[in-house]
């Protein structure tokens, strides 16, 4: 090992970096080795990402030689070992050229796999504050870069002093809402890694919620003239009900029944915009807490549950709905989202466009759709990152 650091100090490292750039590829080779070999001394790391040594290393993990390929790999894991050479590896784009790149051998994904392990095991402490630093004062560019890194690379637990104290959603926001192609989908997928990062569960994946701890009058009761006190008229079709039950499902029906409403004192109430499948499933949830929304009906439930306020019966629509989110619909499902305000709807919409963004892009007419949902995905990192790891359903 002293040998290594005499190598280093009698001047090696500048002509080894400068063979990585030789036409002759078992030259590029046996220096890339060399460097592998001298990285795995503290004493060296940060003395080659000094001297220039990063990018030529990274730029050689392009190569279709698997065995040169490896030995860049190797010497990189060795640089990260060391905490100063973080913002150089950001600085020349090192963190995605590992994520991106086309590796021949096993052996050499293993070893990028742990060179990005090693790079993300550093941002705490000083690292962390200096890249908040420089994310803060350096030109935009390298601000970007900073913010891609550590959205990849960052705990769960720095996001929120990260991205809302210092400002880094706003950098990944600005990345959706460039020109260029190629930075939309960068911050794209950063703001997906984000969001997998900051919660256990997204909407895509979470159960329905369990109903409301109330008591219900049950299912026995759904149309039942007994003790019924008010009939709603569905498509010319009686429908018995009971004003106890309905005052203690939502405030839609305790403004109908004890507000200045014509129906307050109706023994016979018409319902015209409503189906009288639909009305009977919401009335069944109004009895009994739950009900089986299939996809064919939960358009028109998911209508019908906001004009009457049934916030638990939105919810098991929204779920249902959600199901079917796909690269077709998933623009006519942010638009039902937006109709009716079921925002779990809305940010299973928002996660699944960052996670396809890439083909949602090359489809017709879906950049004016993502355009629009900038303001919607600043709203939803805002309140799931200050919210920390909770499941938003606000």
């Amino acid at each position: 090992m002293k040998g290594q650091v005499h190598i280093v100090q009698r001047g090696a490292v500048r002509p080894l970096i400068d063979m990585l750039q030789s036409p002759d590829v078992q030259l590029k080779e046996m220096s890339a080795f060399a460097l592998g070999r001298l990285a795995q001394d503290t004493h060296n790391q940060a003395g080659i990402a000094h001297t220039g040594g990063l990018m030529p290393l990274l730029k050689l993990l392009d190569s279709k030689n698997g065995s040169l390929q490896h030995n860049a790999a190797f010497a990189l894991y060795g640089l990260a070992e060391n905490e100063d050479n973080v913002p150089d590896f950001i600085r020349v784009g090192g963190i995605k050229r590992l994520q991106d790149g086309e590796f021949i051998i096993q052996a050499t994904k293993d070893c990028i796999a742990k060179t990005l392990k090693r790079l993300e095991e550093k941002i705490h402490g000083r690292v962390l504050n200096h890249l908040l630093y420089l994310m803060r004062v350096s030109e935009k560019a390298f601000q970007r870069r900073v913010a891609l890194a550590l959205a990849h690379l960052c705990s769960a637990d720095d996001q929120r002093k990260i991205f809302i104290d210092h400002n880094g959603l706003e950098l990944l926001i600005g990345l959706l809402g460039s020109s260029c192609p190629k930075q939309q989908l960068d911050g794209a997928v950063a703001l997906c890694k984000l969001a997998n990062k900051a919660m256990a569960l997204s909407p895509v994946d979470a159960a329905p919620p369990s109903p409301t701890p109330q008591v219900y009058l049950g299912e026995q009761y759904v149309n039942n003239a007994t003790l019924s006190d008010v009939t709603f008229l569905v498509e010319g079709k009686r429908f018995y009900a009971h004003r106890i039950c309905l005052l203690a499902s939502s405030d839609a029906f305790r403004a109908m029944f004890d507000g200045g409403y014509r129906e307050k004192d109706a023994r016979d109430i018409e319902i015209p915009n409503i189906r009288w499948e639909v009305f009977e499933l919401m009335m069944r949830f109004i009895y009994t807490g739950s009900v089986d929304v299939s996809l064919e009906i939960a358009q028109d439930l998911l209508r019908a549950a906001d004009q009457y306020l049934l916030e638990g019966l939105k919810r098991l629509c929204e779920y249902t709905i959600a199901q079917d989110v796909s690269l077709e619909s998933v623009s006519s499902m942010y638009e039902l989202s937006e109709a009716f305000n079921a925002i779990s709807l809305r940010h299973t919409c928002i996660l699944f466009i960052l996670e396809h963004f890439d083909k949602l892009s090359a489809m017709p007419g879906h950049s004016h759709l993502i355009q629009c949902t900038i303001p919607e995905i600043r709203n939803y990192f805002v309140k799931t990152l200050t919210k920390g790891n909770s499941n938003i359903q606000a």
